[in-house]
């Protein structure tokens, strides 16, 4: 039985910006208890309208009949890239000139777990070592588990978390490239594809699927010997962005150069983000609201999927034909349809002793 959650204690300490507070927060949203479950959906509650997400109505007032100044949304900026690219190390001087700037940096690093042990490596909080150790940052590393899409299951929910700490920039850092990473970009507002030269066939290196979503991208180790062939790839990434996405009226994607090692670029690449974050602002069509909005209603039926799994694998009765059913098809005596089908009969004649059917 697990302990207790102090829903209060942990609100309060979240927005009074406690690192310890931060983190059990995470914790708890990452945990897949039934009871923290339950606390987690409390604490986003009292969390959300300090968060400036426009996608969340802005709840009480300082004083009666006013209404109250919603904070600026932060700016949620997700990363992927080819594996070489740099991303921790792009990410960790990238964090460095933001706080230098004033900002508040959190990232939340997500490292791809073992289809066999469950384990990760997290090893992003040491190739953020300066970072790490800012206190205007937060660096939490998260396996996947088994959650497809390269990012974790919490990461919505954490993202939450870290904004109502007062964390103004979120960069959220994606496990993989490919089609599977459009997951990333329907929860931020900008997406960086990070890339590099020296990888062969640069663009055979990279899908089709992952360039249709790119909002910014950079040429990463960009410098000594190494500058021209940056520049090369970033002038065939550009040809190759024209016609994948020259359309008329549609926005030009920047390709840039950077270097994390010399911090050459990084200005750069950081403007470009904020040319993005002001191009959606200035749309006629509301498009930052707009966005934010299209990613609730993403999230929320990614939460209904997640919720109506673990209710489906969690009633007694299905436990109990499951096991039977799976005995019978590792013996071949029934197929995977007909298991199946029983499984989910099983799961419809208890279907009126489910909470919601009360």
């Amino acid at each position: 039985m697990p302990r207790p959650v102090d829903v209060d204690d942990l609100a309060q300490g979240v927005a009074s910006g406690s690192r310890a507070h931060l983190a059990r927060a995470i914790t708890l949203v990452e945990s897949t208890h039934p009871d923290h479950r339950a606390a987690a959906r409390d604490l986003l509650r009292r969390l959300t309208p300090g968060t400036g997400d426009t996608a969340y109505p802005q709840v009480g007032s300082d004083a009666p009949g006013s209404e109250p100044t919603p904070p600026t949304p932060s700016v949620r900026l997700g990363i992927s890239g080819v594996p070489g690219a740099g991303k921790s190390t792009f990410i960790n001087a990238l964090g460095l000139r933001l706080i230098e700037d004033g900002h508040r940096v959190a990232v939340l690093a997500v490292d791809p777990s073992s289809a066999r042990s469950g384990g990760s490596i997290l090893g992003d909080r040491t190739r953020m070592g300066e970072l790490s150790s800012s206190p205007d940052a937060f660096v939490r590393p998260s396996p996947t588990g088994l959650h497809l899409g390269g990012v974790a299951r919490a990461t919505r929910e954490s993202m939450i978390v870290v904004e109502a700490a007062g964390f103004d920039v979120v960069v959220v850092e994606t496990v993989g490239v490919g089609q599977s990473e459009v997951a990333v970009a329907e929860m931020v507002d900008t997406f960086l594809l990070l890339t590099l030269a020296r990888a062969g066939d640069q663009l055979q290196g990279i899908k089709r699927g992952i360039l249709e979503i790119a909002d910014v991208i950079a040429v990463n180790k960009a410098d000594g010997s190494h500058v021209a062939e940056a520049r090369g790839t970033a002038r065939e990434l550009s040809i190759a962005m024209r016609l994948l996405r020259g359309g008329e009226g549609e926005r030009r994607v920047p390709v840039l150069t950077c270097s994390a090692l010399t911090d050459d670029g990084l200005d750069e690449v950081w403007r470009a983000v904020l040319d993005h974050r002001a191009h959606l602002e200035s749309s006629v069509e509301g498009g930052l609201a707009r966005r934010r909005g299209e990613q609730q209603l993403q999230w929320l039926w990614a939460l209904l999927q997640t919720e109506l799994w673990s209710t489906f694998r969690g009633t007694p009765a299905v436990r109990e034909v499951a096991g039977q059913v799976e005995r019978e098809i590792r013996e071949q005596r029934i197929s995977a349809v007909e298991g199946a089908q029983r499984i989910l009969a099983a799961f419809g004649r208890s279907a009126a002793d489910l909470p919601w059917s009360r």
